[in-house]
C-alpha cells in the first residue's frame, strides 16, 4: 500500500508547524522593538550613574541580573527607569529593606510561592481563570506604569491578529481597561453590542471568535490594579455564577499580592545586585550624586 497520503499529511503538519514557529518568533521580534526604547534609556541612566564606558558595558549590568534572579530583562530596565536612583556613594541602593514572605497561590494551585518564578505564575492564573469560567481562549495583561496602560504577557487560544492588535491598550475603549480604571471585575455581556469597545478593537475581538469576556484585575492590597487575566467565550453570555465571581476574584487578589511582592523582593534584589555590579565596574568610586 502507497504512504502517499501518511507522508502528505505528515509534510502538511510540518508546514504548519513552522509556520506557527515563525509567527511567534515575529511577535517575540516586535516585542523587542516595543522594548528597546525602555532597556536603551535604562542603559543611558546605568552608564551615566555607574561611569561605565559605553552602553554595552550597561547591557551587560542588565542581562547578568535578569538572568541570575530570572526577571526578565524589560521588568529590570522598567524597575531601573522608575526607581529612586541610590541615595549618594552608599553600597546599598535599598539600606534597611524589610523582608517579607511571599502571600499564598493556593487559588492558582502553587504550593510554594517562594519557589516559583514570575512566568510561572502568570501561566497558573491564565488557566485558572479559564477553568473557573470555562473557557480555553483568554490573556493576561500586566500593567506598564511608565507607558500608562496594559500590555499582553501570555495568551491562549487567540488569533495572531488580536494578540498583536491588543500588544499594549491604553485607558479607554476595551473591557480590560475599563476593569483596570474601576478595579473591579467586568463582565461584557455580548461583544457586538457592549458600547465600551471602540470600533476597530470590537471587529478584532469579533474576528477571533469571542463574544463575551470576563476581565479580572490583578489586586495588590494596597488596591493597585497591577495586572489584568481575561477569560473570552464564543457565545454571549448572561454573566458568572456568584461562585465564579468570587472565585475570580480570589484568584486575581493572590495573583496581584504575589506580583506586589515579587517587585519589592525579587526585582528589588535584582536591582540591588546591578547596583552592587556596577559600583565595582564603574570607572568612578561610587556613583553620581
Amino acid at each position: 500500500m502507497s504512504d502517499g497520503g501518511v507522508s502528505g499529511g505528515r509534510a502538511v503538519e510540518g508546514a504548519g508547524d513552522e509556520a506557527a514557529r515563525l509567527r511567534e518568533e515575529v511577535r517575540n521580534l516586535r516585542a523587542q522593538v516595543r522594548s528597546r526604547p525602555l532597556i536603551s534609556h535604562a542603559q543611558g541612566i546605568l552608564q551615566e550613574r555607574y561611569r561605565l564606558p559605553d552602553a554595552d558595558s550597561a547591557f551587560t549590568l542588565l542581562r547578568q541580573s535578569s538572568q541570575r534572579f530570572n526577571v526578565k530583562l524589560r521588568i529590570l530596565a522598567e524597575a531601573v527607569v522608575r526607581t529612586q536612583r541610590p541615595d549618594g556613594p552608599t553600597g546599598l541602593w535599598f539600606p534597611g529593606r524589610a523582608r517579607r514572605k511571599p502571600p499564598l497561590l493556593d487559588a492558582v494551585g502553587v504550593e510554594d510561592p517562594g519557589q516559583v518564578n514570575r512566568g510561572a505564575v502568570i501561566d497558573a492564573v491564565l488557566s485558572q481563570t479559564l477553568a473557573i469560567a470555562g473557557t480555553d481562549m483568554g490573556n493576561v495583561q500586566i500593567s506598564d506604569p511608565v507607558a500608562g496602560g496594559l500590555r499582553i504577557e501570555h495568551h491562549t487560544g487567540l488569533s495572531e491578529h488580536f494578540v498583536e492588535f491588543f500588544a499594549f491598550v491604553g485607558e479607554d475603549g476595551t473591557s480590560c481597561a475599563k476593569a483596570a480604571k474601576n478595579v473591579a471585575l467586568t463582565t461584557v455581556h455580548d461583544v457586538a453590542t457592549d458600547e465600551v469597545f471602540a470600533e476597530d478593537a470590537r471587529q478584532t475581538i469579533l474576528a477571533a471568535g469571542s463574544r463575551a469576556c470576563h476581565s479580572v484585575p490583578l489586586v495588590s492590597a494596597s488596591g493597585s490594579c497591577l495586572g489584568m487575566v481575561s477569560a473570552h467565550l464564543e457565545n454571549p453570555t448572561k454573566g458568572l455564577h456568584p461562585a465564579q465571581a468570587k472565585a475570580l476574584a480570589a484568584t486575581g487578589a493572590q495573583v496581584g499580592r504575589w506580583l506586589a511582592w515579587h517587585d519589592r523582593t525579587v526585582v528589588m534584589d535584582a536591582l540591588e545586585y546591578l547596583h552592587a555590579q556596577g559600583r565595582s565596574r564603574g570607572t568612578g568610586a561610587g556613583t553620581r550624586p
